[in-house]
């Protein structure tokens, strides 16, 4: 081109709408815990962009739904703390089935001394009772298997021989037994039931001191029923029959916030202890009338699995106020909600006050926990949010 010409460099300026504000995140500061769950702040700020330059904008000119939030969940490593066994017990019973026991401490990685159980409270724990068989007792015939699945967690003669009572009893009437009280029923609402809706049972929540559940005959392939009952009780249950097919897959499974159980074999006069107050059985039957019968009873727990400031819900609608905990206390309080297992849960947050200094600190949070997938979601300052559960137990746990 250089024989042609050359024409004059022209920059013309044009004026285009500026851009309109958005959001900036900075990246997020330390994490407010060593390990563990803990928080991050991240600053967010409303600018636009002018002149090529970030110019900052008050927050309203920003879109509100969109602002991300200035805390986000971190994990810098896992705590070092685990928990740590006793040696197993002797076997209860020198001959037949009996069950050993094991005591549970929680440890420091670190210094290898036990601390506070506390410490250890979200990581699983393994079992501490066991079956056990010395070997058969003289006047049984025949091999004696190692223990049914299904162990027992208390004394057995005593409650063996009260179930023994209670199923002799049921043989006598002339129709099916029922699932006893249902949800929010009151004492002796299970003559009801066995006139009838004997297979209704499940997906209901069971709320009263004791009774009995029938599953036999449901439709369902899949059975679950839930028992409740206020903190400082555990809930006791033994099978009184059992015509569940062990060869085709079916099988019983109880689960709680401390303890789980499976099993179909040799389950009739089987004891479970839930360790809580709450307690989910499920039963899963491929043939048509198979299932079990259960009676289950309530008692005061024999150890404490709950702070002085936790709470517990049960469905269907009810009201969530953070307790008022002491400045100096380390203990994090709770609110545990159970609603029946064909229910779900959804949580709202209405109003999150944190005082004078809830915007300038990250230690005070919500945490909600699903239970049934063991997933947290945390909110922090004044954030109102809905949260949604997967399963029919929540935990929610108030920070500071």
């Amino acid at each position: 081109c250089h024989p042609v010409p050359k024409p004059e460099s022209r920059v013309e300026i044009c004026d285009l709408n500026p851009c309109p504000p958005r959001w900036k995140v900075t990246p997020a500061g330390p994490c407010s815990s060593s390990c563990g769950l803990g928080l991050a702040v991240q600053l967010v700020t409303c600018v636009q962009i002018h002149h090529g330059k970030e110019v900052l904008q008050e927050e309203h000119l920003c879109p509100v739904a969109e602002k991300p939030l200035t805390s986000v969940p971190c994990v810098i490593r896992m705590c070092s703390y685990e928990w740590s066994f006793s040696e197993w017990s002797e076997c209860s019973t020198s001959c037949g089935n009996g069950i050993q026991t094991r005591q549970d401490f929680c440890l420091s990685s670190l210094t290898h001394k036990p601390v506070n159980p506390l410490f250890c409270r979200r990581f699983p724990k393994a079992m501490v009772v066991r079956g056990c068989s010395p070997g058969p007792c003289p006047e049984q015939e025949g091999p004696v298997s190692p223990g049914a699945q299904l162990q027992p967690v208390t004394p057995a003669t005593q409650l063996t021989t009260a179930a023994a009572a209670t199923e002799h009893r049921h043989k006598d009437l002339d129709v099916p037994l029922s699932a006893g009280p249902q949800e929010q029923t009151k004492p002796g609402g299970e003559e009801d039931m066995t006139k009838g809706c004997f297979l209704c049972v499940c997906g209901n929540l069971f709320l009263n001191a004791t009774g009995i559940i029938n599953m036999t005959g449901v439709e369902s392939r899949d059975c679950t029923v839930a028992i409740g009952r206020p903190l400082r009780e555990e809930i006791s249950v033994s099978i009184l029959e059992s015509s569940l097919n062990c060869s085709a897959g079916e099988v019983l499974l109880f689960s709680g916030r401390m303890m789980w159980r499976t099993g179909c074999r040799k389950l009739p006069l089987s004891l479970i202890n839930s360790r809580t107050n709450t307690l989910i059985v499920k039963q899963r039957v491929v043939l048509p009338g198979n299932g079990v019968i259960l009676q289950y009873n309530s008692r005061t727990a024999t150890k404490k699995y709950y702070q002085d400031c936790d709470q517990q819900l049960f469905g269907p609608q009810g009201e969530i106020v953070s307790p008022v905990q002491l400045p100096d206390a380390e203990v994090v309080c709770r609110t545990f909600i159970t609603v029946a297992p064909r229910q779900r849960i959804s949580i709202r947050a209405l109003n999150t006050d944190l005082g004078s200094e809830g915007n300038h600190t990250h230690f005070n949070y919500i945490l909600v926990r699903d239970v049934s997938t063991m997933k947290t979601v945390v909110f922090h300052g004044k954030q109102q949010f809905l949260w949604q559960s997967t399963g029919s137990q929540a935990e929610i746990e108030f920070h500071e």
